[in-house]
């Protein structure tokens, strides 16, 4: 499989850098994994978004998500769309909350928002714990610790093993996830420092260990955000996992 990356700014985009958002490639099929701002014109610069096969958020804070308001236009509206996105709607795996969060995102008011359903054009799924087959990859979510309900994510295509941790603080669950992995993209948004608050993001050093201890074949660190110093989280990232790297938008990885 092959993934690219669409945005990888942490928190918020940064200057010409969206926030979260990949593509998984494979036997033609496009899986789109996140979908924050500025995800959806990075989009566009490499495929017509009514490409997409599926979409799998694994939470809904807005640097995840918040792009999918864009996406809902596009389907709805396109004057002159490909197929018709009612007859084909597009499965969306995401928290159980997803279609009443996504809906409040999309409409600007109560009056409409009481009348809007996302389902007219989405094919809604609630994220478990029980794998799911999504196109040709097999997904496996994971709790994980973070302010809401939220996931890592197990992907699987031809004896192949992507794990993404999603947003995390460190969790007894992320080893398990992430273990014997070929990939791991793991978020650290900020340097270890004894005052951070628990259960929201990785450091460097915590992603390190992470693949260190699980046994990954390479590691992947993205979500930094802007005000963080991407060379420092580097640094503590290498000293535990020699090799580490920091994704940057339009990269491409073969899995």
């Amino acid at each position: 499989m092959r993934l690219t990356i669409l945005g990888c700014s942490g928190s918020v985009p940064g200057p010409g850098e969206p926030a979260s958002g990949y593509l998984l490639e494979a036997d033609g099929f496009l899986l789109g994994v996140e979908f924050g701002n500025g995800v959806f014109a990075e989009l566009q610069t490499r495929h017509d978004p009514f490409d997409l096969g599926a979409l799998l958020l694994s939470h809904l804070h807005p640097d995840h998500c918040a792009d999918f308001t864009a996406l809902t236009v596009l389907r709805r509206y396109h004057p002159a769309p490909p197929y018709d996105p009612a007859a084909r709607r597009l499965p969306v795996h995401a928290p159980a909350n997803a279609p009443v969060r996504l809906a409040m995102a999309y409409a600007p008011n109560e009056t409409e928002l009481a009348g809007t359903d996302l389902s007219d054009v989405y094919e809604f799924h609630a994220l478990t714990a029980d794998p799911v087959k999504i196109g040709p990859f097999e997904v496996t979510a994971v709790p994980v610790s973070h302010p809401t309900e939220a996931f890592g994510l197990r992907v699987r295509h031809a004896g192949r093993t992507l794990a993404y941790t999603g947003d995390t603080g460190p969790c007894d669950a992320l080893t398990e996830l992430v273990r014997d992995a070929d990939v791991l993209l793991a978020e650290a948004s900020w340097t270890d420092a004894a005052d951070r608050p628990p259960g929201v993001h990785l450091s460097g050093r915590q992603a390190g260990e992470l693949a260190r201890d699980a046994g990954v074949s390479r590691l992947l660190i993205t979500h930094v955000a802007p005000w963080s110093d991407r060379d420092a989280i580097r640094a503590e990232a290498t000293a535990a996992f020699p090799g580490a790297a920091l994704v940057e938008r339009g990269a491409v990885y073969d899995v």
